[in-house]
């Protein structure tokens, strides 16, 4: 077995037990393996032991491997900033979008997404707690984005991703994802279908996972320090 399948064979147990101990168990928890600035004989590693949704942080370096692993059936995640100009190249060539915070680029990925392919899954990205600097919408803003998103035709809207302050005690990483789960809610409340919470990285996924996670991020954890 290969370091990075290893990697992730314990992640996956890892994760099985986190959710086994969580209050409520609806379902099982996806993975993201966050491939930026890892090379693509690593995601195609990864692929080889199971792993099938990647996420990337920079649009260029991401076409570059989704044309070398083009061979691969992969989930391809965006999950970093977005700049409008951006908006085509991504349209065209991911499956899901998990930092969408304003309508000027949900307007955009939907004007380019083609009537050929499936509609785009994209996240409302949060920031519940204030971070200047941060991409990210309050829970009102967050309300007002969902609404407007569903009258786009070429878009899905899945849910919410989050990345909260970084805090290295438990309780405090359980409490601000705790914050998180219920603003994803009361928008289920609001609109059934909705069924993603992103949320947890490498060193905080398992309180992420226990407040109602239902997707995390991890890179370090799969793939090492990156160069």
């Amino acid at each position: 077995m290969s370091r990075i399948a290893s990697h992730l064979a314990d992640l996956q147990l890892q994760i099985v037990k986190t959710c086994a101990k969580r209050r409520i168990f609806k379902h099982n928890v996806r993975l993201v393996a966050v491939s930026k600035r890892h090379p693509a004989d690593s995601i195609r590693e990864a692929y080889a032991a199971g792993q099938r949704d990647f996420g990337e942080n920079q649009v260029q370096e991401a076409l570059n491997k989704i044309s070398q692993l083009s061979d691969l059936d992969i989930n391809w995640h965006m999950i970093g900033a977005i700049q409008s100009r951006k908006c085509k190249d991504i349209a065209q060539h991911f499956d899901w979008v998990q930092s969408v915070d304003r309508l000027k680029v949900a307007d955009k990925l939907n004007q380019h997404r083609a009537d050929s392919q499936a509609p785009l899954n994209v996240l409302i990205q949060v920031n519940l707690f204030g971070e200047g600097q941060k991409a990210g919408v309050d829970a009102a803003a967050c309300k007002q984005l969902a609404e407007a998103i569903l009258q786009l035709p070429r878009l899905r809207l899945r849910g919410l991703m989050a990345i909260p302050p970084k805090q290295t005690d438990a309780q405090a990483q359980y409490a601000q994802f705790e914050q998180i789960y219920q603003l994803y809610q009361e928008l289920q409340n609001q609109y059934p279908h909705i069924d993603t919470l992103s949320m947890g990285m490498s060193g905080d996924f398992e309180q992420a996972i226990l407040a109602g996670s239902t997707m995390i991020r991890l890179g370090t954890a799969i793939f090492g320090q990156r160069d």
